[in-house]
Order: structure tokens, then C-alpha cells, then sequence
């Protein structure tokens, strides 16, 4: 494994885990976090989501992507567990139940590939670079268009309040990190190896 792979995997470990490195970020690395950020969808979500990880990510705009898609990971894998949970909740419709089972499916294609895409990040070089990336931005993409059909099922005709509000609690915040997980991966597409 090369050391870039190392860190990587070092990289993602922590962002799955929580750990980080209790010193302050420099002020370097905190505006490369908050200037990365904005120019995602929702910058407040992306800061607060990654700063925590901003002494590992530094200024590398692989890592900051890579982290990204971990930290999403962690959070499309929690709300899959509350969807499969609430699937198996007493009283519901017929509706309700399928747009669940649904929703459960739609989400472990997700999970599926924004793994995919982490798996990828960790062997990018600069001969398969551009391919790689390609194959990054399609998997989070149609995670993030999975996590929206989930969403859609439950819209439309009535469904328990209390069951659609939790639903689109979950995946809204889902759908964001995902979303600003893509526009990292973009960014970092766009500039290149080396970036």
C-alpha cells in the first residue's frame, strides 16, 4: 500500500470512528475547510459535519473528499437502521409498509455505493485517475438519487405524520451530506491528481 493509500484508509478509519486529533486545526487548514465548504449546497452541514476531522484532512482536497464520503456513509448507515426498524413499526399501511421496504432498499444501494466510492478513492493513481473519478461521481450520485426515492415514496398521498416526519428528518440530512460529499468529489475531480 502506498503511503497516500495509508493515509487514506488512516483517514477514513477516523471519520468512521469519530476519533480525532484533539489540537486546534491551524488557521490554514480551517479556512481550506470553510472555503471547500462553501462552495457545496449546504456549507453550515458541511463544516460542522468535517471539522472535526479538519487535523487529518489539512489541505488535501482528496482526503477532505474521502472523509466526506465516510462521514456520509456513517450517517446513510444509521438512518437505514432507523428506516429497517421503523419498517417493522405496528399500525401501519400497506402504503407505509411498501414505501418502507422501499426506502430500506433504496438506501442499502447507498450504502453500496458510497462504499464503492471509498473503496475506489483508496487506489486512485494518476494513470486511472480520470476514470476512477468518473466511477466516484457516478456511485454518489446515484446514492444521492436513491436517498431522493426514498423520500418521493413518502410524498403525495396521506401517511402517518409521525412516521413521513421522521422519514424526511432522516433522509434530508442524509441527502444533504451526500450531496456535499459530491460537490467535494467534484472538486477534487476537477483539479486533478495532484490536487
Amino acid at each position: 500500500m502506498t503511503s497516500t493509500g495509508a493515509v487514506l484508509v488512516f483517514a477514513l478509519f477516523l471519520a468512521s470512528t469519530g476519533l480525532s486529533s484533539a489540537q486546534q486545526p491551524s488557521r490554514t487548514t480551517t479556512e481550506f475547510l470553510r472555503t471547500s465548504c462553501s462552495a457545496t449546497a449546504y456549507p453550515s452541514l458541511c463544516y460542522s459535519s468535517l471539522s472535526r476531522h479538519a487535523n487529518l484532512i489539512q489541505t488535501s482536497p482528496k482526503l477532505l473528499a474521502s472523509t466526506a464520503l465516510g462521514v456520509t456513509l456513517d450517517s446513510v448507515r444509521s438512518t437505514s437502521a432507523m428506516m429497517a426498524t421503523l419498517s417493522r413499526r405496528e399500525g401501519m399501511t400497506p402504503r407505509e409498509q411498501g414505501a418502507m421496504r422501499d426506502c430500506v432498499e433504496q438506501l442499502a444501494e447507498a450504502v453500496d455505493g458510497i462504499k464503492n466510492s471509498i473503496d475506489e478513492m483508496g487506489h486512485i493513481t494518476g494513470s486511472n485517475f480520470a476514470l476512477t473519478m468518473n466511477d466516484v461521481q457516478t456511485w454518489v450520485s446515484t446514492a444521492l438519487t436513491d436517498e431522493t426515492t426514498c423520500s418521493d415514496g413518502f410524498s403525495g398521498q396521506p401517511m402517518n405524520g409521525d412516521v413521513k416526519m421522521q422519514v424526511r428528518d432522516g433522509i434530508v440530512t442524509v441527502a444533504h451530506l451526500t450531496s456535499n460529499a459530491l460537490a467535494l468529489v467534484n472538486r477534487y475531480a476537477s483539479g486533478g491528481i495532484h490536487a
